[in-house]
């Protein structure tokens, strides 16, 4: 048998029941190659809104445990360490997750991703009940919410590069920042799902905020597993009259020169790229750690924004924590805007870095504006929390998908390996690593100002944008040059050495 550090698949794929199933009301016997496209697409962004929706029921919640309630609190966070405790549990939720991250993309290379997301997207469920039933088991012991926590960030790091490999096995890189940028809508849509999701169930007690996206996430995870077709091969699609290479796996995409570079080569590219050479590749470094403090940036958001509009004043009055939990969906609102916005332009201007940048740089004095006039009225709150939420989730989209995706089918690989889980998993997983300090951070920080908060997002997010300084000078090279440069550079550096080796 196959080790976990293996390039072996360890299983066999079967088409999904509920596809057989499908396929009885269809004269031809079979779906057509876009009806499994528009399947893909809805599966796995319904998943993923399910994945983010489950992770905001800390945040609508926090103001009901931590100490400043009318309500009392609960204990252990009902005392003045409360929101320093909450932190820490973020902290230990998206450590895993970030740790879990790099795990999960090495094991989808070789395990059945459907059957794999399917388990991510269940025990996700699990342990989300599990933190919502101390309500009615009247749990006070810390350990327990941070081991739930724990499990829940494991079960959570499943899912994304699973989603992300499967839609890149049946859409090419046409228009992919557009495309993307659409499907990216997940993340913010989740975010909204969740938080009027649980913000709507709080009100019959806090339990029920976790209880309901866990019941949401189990019922569709088993959805996930009855129809979801991981590539072409496994259910025997056709795209123009063609099978599609039945060795594509995960990370590969359906794309005219990718193809074409295989048969002329002659090259069976199923062993996937080692970690550290993943890193090789130019472009994954910066883009990792730009995304590092881009998460640290938006996550703060995800985790405190409603109990930040609860604890103050807006029109000179506070808000309810159900009436703040709605109203901080407008900043995910933004984001499903600015992902869209963020992809659009990149395809336009064919730059990833200086669209990501350019939205990174404007997103400082977004964060300014709302801290400083934020309080004046709804209006400007609404206003100056939608435009925050464009800037800072754009270039966080932008990121996770058409980047990602980009950097994973390189010009400088030739065509040698699969790529795109790996690189999926380094650059996402390393921006988990941010996203797990800034909520921690933010619950210390907080304990001295907001003021203090919003200075070190802005900060981030300047650094964050400088990451991406020599990319940004070699895009714009690029531009001026009629756009061959970049070609020319890797076709004379791919002749000069090796392709990027594809073991670690």
């Amino acid at each position: 048998m196959a080790s976990w550090t293996s390039s072996q698949f360890l299983y066999e794929e079967t088409k999904p029941c509920g596809i057989q199933f499908l396929e009885r009301f269809k004269r031809s016997g079979r779906l057509s190659f876009k009806q499994y496209q528009a399947l893909v697409f809805i599966l796995t962004f319904v998943a993923y809104i399910a994945f983010h929706a489950a992770r905001k029921p800390n945040s609508i919640v926090k103001g009901t445990l931590s100490a400043s309630t009318v309500k009392g609190g609960w204990a252990p966070f009902d005392g003045p360490d409360g929101t320093a405790l909450l932190g820490q549990i973020d902290l230990a939720f998206l450590s895993v997750y970030a740790v879990g991250m790099f795990v999960a993309g090495h094991l989808g290379d070789r395990l059945d991703l459907r059957t794999f997301l399917t388990i991510g997207m269940i025990g996700t469920g699990l342990f989300t009940a599990l933190f919502g039933v101390a309500f009615w088991a009247d749990f006070h012991r810390f350990y327990y919410f941070l081991a739930v926590q724990v499990m829940a960030g494991w079960f959570q790091s499943i899912g994304w590069p699973c989603v992300v490999a499967v839609l890149g096995n049946w859409f090419d890189k046409k228009r992919r920042g557009m495309i993307m940028g659409i499907w990216s809508a997940h993340t913010s849509l989740g975010n909204i799902a969740g938080s009027l999701l649980a913000s709507g169930l709080l009100k019959y007690g806090w339990g029920w905020s976790f209880l309901g996206p866990a019941w949401l996430m189990t019922f569709l995870g088993i959805v996930v597993y009855l129809f979801l077709p991981v590539n072409p091969p496994t259910v025997g699609a056709e795209r123009d009259g063609t099978e599609v290479d039945s060795t594509m796996r995960l990370g590969d995409t359906i794309t005219e020169s990718f193809l074409t570079s295989r048969m002329s080569t002659g090259f069976d590219d199923r062993k996937a790229i080692g970690f550290m050479a993943a890193w090789k590749i130019p472009g994954v470094a910066p883009f990792a750690f730009c995304l590092f403090f881009t998460k640290l940036v938006s996550y703060t958001f995800l985790y405190w924004l409603p109990f930040y509009v609860s604890h103050n004043m807006i029109g000179g009055e506070y808000l309810s924590e159900e009436t703040s939990g709605n109203l901080s969906t407008l900043f995910d609102v933004g984001g499903v805007v600015g992902g869209i916005l963020a992809g659009y332009v990149s395809d336009q201007l064919n730059g990833r870095a200086i669209t990501a940048a350019g939205f990174i740089y404007m997103a400082i004095p977004a964060l300014f504006l709302y801290r400083v006039f934020g309080h004046i009225s709804m209006t400007i709150n609404v206003i100056l929390m939608f435009t925050s939420g464009i800037f800072v989730n754009g270039p966080f989209a932008l990121i996770t998908t058409a980047v990602s995706a980009d950097l994973g089918t390189h010009k400088s690989l030739k065509g040698n390996a699969r790529a795109l889980a790996t690189v999926s998993a380094i650059i996402d997983g390393t921006g988990s690593v941010g996203a797990a300090l800034g909520p921690v951070l933010t619950g210390y920080v907080s304990a001295i100002s907001w003021d203090a908060v919003f200075y070190m997002l802005m900060t981030a997010a300047f650094i964050s944008g400088l990451l991406l300084t020599k990319l940004i000078v070699s895009e714009v090279k690029d531009m001026l040059s009629g756009g061959s440069s970049e070609e020319e550079q890797v076709a004379t550096s791919s002749e000069s050495r090796p392709p990027i080796d594809v073991i670690l």
